[in-house]
């Protein structure tokens, strides 16, 4: 009998189901091709808009260098008579009282100016503000960057950098009715008694006011912007450098030394300088603190004033042309020294922080 054999199925690929691809549901577009098409076509030549555009950004750009122009011009212009008056013996020359014998210094009443204590007064209220303020931002900075746990980070921060937001009216006011008081009773003494043979600290002034409480005003008000801008550049060191100056033997502390300040200080200092600069400006919580007076004396515990307070409080009282224009001299002063100061603290911040990418805790 002749073999039965069964018959033979075609051999197919078999497709196993993960072997299968899922088909792909197709996205529509939020725009569709055609439309996109048909809009470049019909909105023919753009090379007029396109130039325009171009323009626009520019003339915003440059507006801003004319906006700075313009106000310098002006001071200039409304300065000329206290420039041919007394020229630079105006920033250094003193005048003898002819009652006292004593040296003054601004007497519009005789139209005789001189921004010698204004000057002073404004250098050392900022000088005692660095002082105060840069040890704590510094610290304030390291913590958050280095020390600070990441659930209060944030908030930490948060906190820190709304001081900046605080109007200085309200510092100025807070400083008249808590701050100096304070110090009008317990500092002071204190001050008086241990310090008072620096010849730095003397009781001539029983209100409070003075040079130290108008320091200390601005030391609070620019800690927020020298905190903020040495985190920043601290964060801009890369882990790197932590990690080899730990993988030496570093303590903590060391690595935070030599690894991060270290390699963050011209940032630091830019930092210190754009602070330097806030303090300089200032006006109106110095005005409420300060004294106004427009004496130099030796004693932080002493009243006195600053370029900016003197231009607030007398500006809408001058007596005549020639004390308006000396209000306006010291204004052209404090505007092109506040220039130099923030274009200063920006060229080193920018040293430092320039293509480095920000680094993540």
């Amino acid at each position: 009998m002749p073999e039965i054999r069964a018959p033979q199925i075609p051999s197919q690929k078999l497709k196993t189901p993960a072997a299968q691809k899922p088909a792909v549901p197709a996205v529509p577009s939020a725009v569709e091709p055609s439309l996109v098409r048909r809009f470049l076509l019909a909105r023919g030549n753009s090379a007029f808009a396109d130039r325009g555009f171009h323009w626009l950004m520019v003339l915003c750009a440059l507006s801003i260098f004319g906006i700075v122009a313009l106000i310098l011009w002006q001071l200039v212009l409304r300065s000329q008579l206290s420039w041919h008056a007394f020229g630079f013996r105006f920033f250094y020359q003193s005048f003898t009282n002819p009652e006292t014998g004593k040296p003054m210094y601004w007497d519009p009443v005789n139209s005789l100016f001189s921004a010698v204590p204004f000057i002073y007064g404004t250098l050392l209220s900022s000088f005692l503000a660095l002082l105060l303020a840069v040890p704590l931002a510094v610290g304030v900075a390291v913590f958050l960057t280095e020390m600070c746990p990441r659930a209060l980070r944030g908030p930490l921060a948060f906190l820190t950098e709304l001081l900046a937001a605080i109007p200085s009216v309200i510092y100025g006011l807070w400083g008249v009715f808590v701050l100096v008081p304070l110090l009008r009773e317990h500092v002071n003494p204190g001050l008086i008694q241990w310090f008072g043979w620096t010849g730095l600290f003397n009781n001539d002034n029983p209100t409070g006011l003075g040079f130290l409480a108008a320091g200390v005003i601005l030391a609070i008000m620019i800690l927020p912007i020298v905190s903020s801008l040495t985190r920043e550049v601290m964060t801009a060191v890369p882990h790197s450098q932590r990690e080899a100056v730990l993988a030496l033997g570093a303590t903590r502390w060391e690595m935070i030394r030599m690894g991060v300040l270290r390699n963050a200080r011209i940032g630091i200092v830019g930092a210190i300088i754009l602070g330097l600069g806030r303090a300089l400006g200032e006006t109106m919580a110095v005005t409420m603190v300060i004294g106004n007076t427009p004496e130099i004396h030796r004693s932080l515990l002493s009243n006195g004033s600053s370029m900016a307070a003197v231009i607030a409080n007398e500006f809408t009282e001058a007596v005549g042309d020639m004390h308006l224009s000396a209000l306006i001299e010291i204004g052209l002063a404090l505007f092109i020294v506040t220039i130099i100061v923030n274009a200063f603290a920006q060229l080193l911040v920018w040293a430092v922080t320039r293509g480095a990418p920000a680094q993540t805790h």
